[in-house]
């Protein structure tokens, strides 16, 4: 992508928007590695939510990019049902700082889980059921080879997660 292009507002948004989308098929491929490739060397990733109970918020993991790449190569070794994650997403806003070649963003997400295996596997097989929702706040770096991702703050609305909760969301 040309620099010029991508500090154009409606070219750079439109870039915005489909680093998240893509970032979202990957995740739902489980090409876990291939998405760190969005991302800069420095971004850094939260899973987050509030506490009406404690009226606190919390953080429920935070890594950067080598933690996730650990994280990642243990996934083969978790216990999992095997259940597939599937995320629709929706863009709400980006805000852009062309002078600082970065921009924010709010985008809106549910993931659903089609059940493989299990306990009752004869019975759950292909059932699809509402895993989570909540919203990615996001914060990219503008460059000459498009937006990287430097933050993700995964902010939950759901605070009760099942199998599957290790893969990143």
């Amino acid at each position: 992508m040309n620099i010029i292009a991508a500090t154009e507002p409606k070219s750079m948004e439109r870039a915005i928007r489909d680093v998240i989308y893509r970032a979202c098929l990957l995740l739902d491929e489980e090409k876990f590695l291939e998405w760190l490739t969005l991302c800069a060397p420095e971004f850094k990733y939260r899973i987050t939510t509030y506490s009406p109970e404690i009226r606190k918020p919390m953080t429920w993991y935070e890594q950067d990019v080598a933690g996730l790449k650990a994280m990642i190569e243990l996934l083969p070794k978790h216990n999992t049902d095997h259940g597939r994650l599937t995320r629709h997403a929706t863009l709400y806003t980006v805000d852009a700082d062309p002078s600082q070649s970065e921009a924010r963003t709010t985008t809106s997400f549910a993931c659903y889980r089609t059940m493989l295996d299990g306990i009752n596997s004869h019975v759950d097989s292909g059932e699809t059921q509402l895993f989570l929702v909540g919203k990615y706040y996001d914060r990219f770096r503008i460059g000459e080879d498009g937006p990287r991702f430097l933050e993700r703050n995964v902010f939950l609305d759901t605070r009760r997660l099942d199998k599957g909760s290790h893969y990143p969301i």
